[in-house]
């Protein structure tokens, strides 16, 4: 029988199904308190998002953990690494980022030991490292409830006694945050991050004890808990950066030193953790596609998500505690579409080349857009089941999401220029939908191998030029295969013409096709957006 189901069996030592069932109940506690937590968040923003992100952070480090026993029978040390590394990889937000550089700094130290002194230390380690990941720490914060857990069980003991020495330490000090930073007390809240790490510690005292601990103090008599998140105006951070922008990162360590420089100067709660050349970056900023131009100088960033703030601030005709009516969710390829499709509004999912998002991910940016509605844009024909799929999943969470069965880029950013969120869910569907529909695409590609496509043999190194996803042209120059492929499209007529680069296309192309559609196309105009990195070499749309 594993120590799971002897839950009055004090332990000694986390060993590794230990450690397997802590990580189990710290996502079931989280699980129980996220909307609560949710409900509390409105610091850094009011996006009542925190119990989400703790829980989709943790939900990352439990499948990681899972996926070890999965694979072999993991000693303690592989267990808690493997906790810390999903946590790092699927770390959310502000808190979540904290969170995992927390079970890095823990594990670090539990590879090591497991009893009562490791323990302790492990939670100094752990209290110290999210401090130094934290650009600006503040108190009141999940630092400070996490540096008051460290102190607490700095005289040692039993493993129970240590895990519950941390917890009492943690639990006192949230129910002080709420005189800490004027923002809690104005709401009458304790931080939502401190909160969540009270409830992953409690489920550490009830792994080691058996014991349930006893929930976080309630609020002192007169003061109010709000039913959920505060509109913007009564938390005081409605004028902060319009993006929250996270990524990981694949880095040398003196990069990532200039990297926090550089994005410290762009924004706001920064937080950079991880090592071991990967990195998890969280920042707020006005320029997303800076954050993300700092990230390229540093190293190569993946898994880039984008959220536009002011689509999961509640707006003050919502009231308190309301989803934002409506949101956008597109996947674009490369990381300048995703700051432009986030300027516009959208969250966004990036995609690299052969690296396209798991429903996961999908799902993942359809609550990071909080809204009640969501129009989601694959914007890729072999992402429609993986889509429609995301799409059931969140509207079993209770949001109403319509999927645009957009097939390339340029046509959801056709559906997106039309988006008007002030205007009934349907109507705004259709006209998102008719955007895209009217939107003929093509796309260049260079051949990797000799294969037999619908124009001809191509040999490998041949220039492709794709019309709605079929060879039509097969040429050997960028240039001139581009100019054909247009003047395919235009002899069926059109009024704009939307062309797409990324960086390893020729710098003269776009400026060689504008010309092009000016001499022979009078009434046509051009329009060209720079996608960056991991995006084909041209992608048309024709309207």
């Amino acid at each position: 029988m594993s120590r799971a189901l002897q839950p009055f069996e004090e332990l000694v030592e986390l060993d590794a199904e230990a450690l397997r069932t802590w990580s189990a109940r710290a996502l079931d506690a989280l699980g129980r308190e996220r909307e609560e937590i949710d409900a509390i968040n409105v610091y850094p923003v009011a996006d009542g998002d925190t119990g989400t992100n703790l829980y989709l952070t943790a939900e990352a480090a439990h499948q990681a953990v899972e996926a070890v026993f999965a694979a072999a029978e993991p000693d303690a040390g592989e267990t808690v690494r493997a906790m810390a590394h999903g946590a790092l990889l699927g770390a959310r937000g502000n808190s979540g980022t904290i969170l995992a550089q927390l079970l890095r700094g823990m594990a670090g130290v539990l590879a090591d030991g497991r009893d009562g002194d490791h323990l302790a230390r492990a939670l100094a380690e752990a209290a110290t490292a999210a401090r130094l990941a934290v650009a600006h720490p503040v108190e009141g914060t999940i630092l400070t409830v996490a540096s008051a857990a460290a102190r607490a069980c700095t005289g040692g003991g039993g493993l129970a006694e240590v895990a519950e020495d941390a917890y009492e330490g943690a639990r006192e000090a949230l129910a002080t945050t709420r005189g800490q930073l004027d923002v809690l007390t104005r709401a009458g809240v304790v931080d939502a991050g401190g909160r969540g790490l009270v409830a992953v510690l409690g489920a550490l005292v009830e792994t080691v004890t058996g014991r349930t601990p006893p929930g976080p103090e309630t609020p002192p008599h007169g003061v109010v808990v709000p039913a959920g998140p505060l509109a913007p105006e009564e938390c005081g951070t409605q004028d902060g950066p319009a993006y929250e922008v996270i990524y990981l990162l694949e880095a040398e360590d003196a990069s990532v030193e200039l990297l926090r420089a550089r994005l410290d100067t762009l924004g706001e709660s920064l937080v950079v953790v991880g090592g071991d050349g990967l990195w998890n970056v969280h920042v707020h900023v006005d320029d997303a596609g800076a954050a993300v131009e700092a990230g390229v100088e540093a190293g190569r960033p993946h898994r880039i998500r984008i959220t536009h703030f002011a689509s999961t601030v509640p707006a003050a005709a919502d009231g308190p505690g309301e989803r934002a009516q409506r949101a956008v969710v597109a996947v674009v390829p490369g990381e300048g579409l995703a700051g432009l499709c986030a300027e516009a509004g959208a969250t966004t999912v990036q995609t690299r080349p052969g690296e396209p998002p798991a429903g996961d991910e999908l799902v993942d940016a359809i609550r990071r857009a909080h809204a009640r509605e969501v129009v989601l844009l694959p914007n890729d024909t072999e992402l429609r089941q993986t889509a429609a799929a995301a799409a059931e999943r969140a509207r079993a969470e209770g949001i109403r999401v319509a999927l645009i069965p957009t097939r390339a880029a340029v046509q959801g950013i056709a559906a997106l220029a039309v988006h008007e969120p002030d205007r009934s869910f349907d109507e705004d569907v259709v006209a998102m939908t008719a955007a895209a529909g009217a939107t003929r695409y093509a796309e260049l590609a260079v051949a990797e191998r000799q294969s037999f496509t619908s124009a001809g043999v191509c040999q490998a190194g041949d220039v492709l030029g794709l019309i709605e996803g079929d060879v039509a042209v097969i040429g050997q120059d960028l240039t001139d295969t581009a100019r054909t492929v247009l003047d395919r499209m235009l002899s069926a007529g059109g009024e704009l013409v939307t062309l797409i680069v990324s960086d390893d296309t020729p710098p003269d192309l776009a400026a060689a096709l504008e010309s092009h559609v000016r001499r022979g196309y009078l009434a046509v105009d051009t329009t060209t957006y720079h996608a960056g990195e991991g995006a084909p070499p041209l992608l048309i749309g024709v309207e």
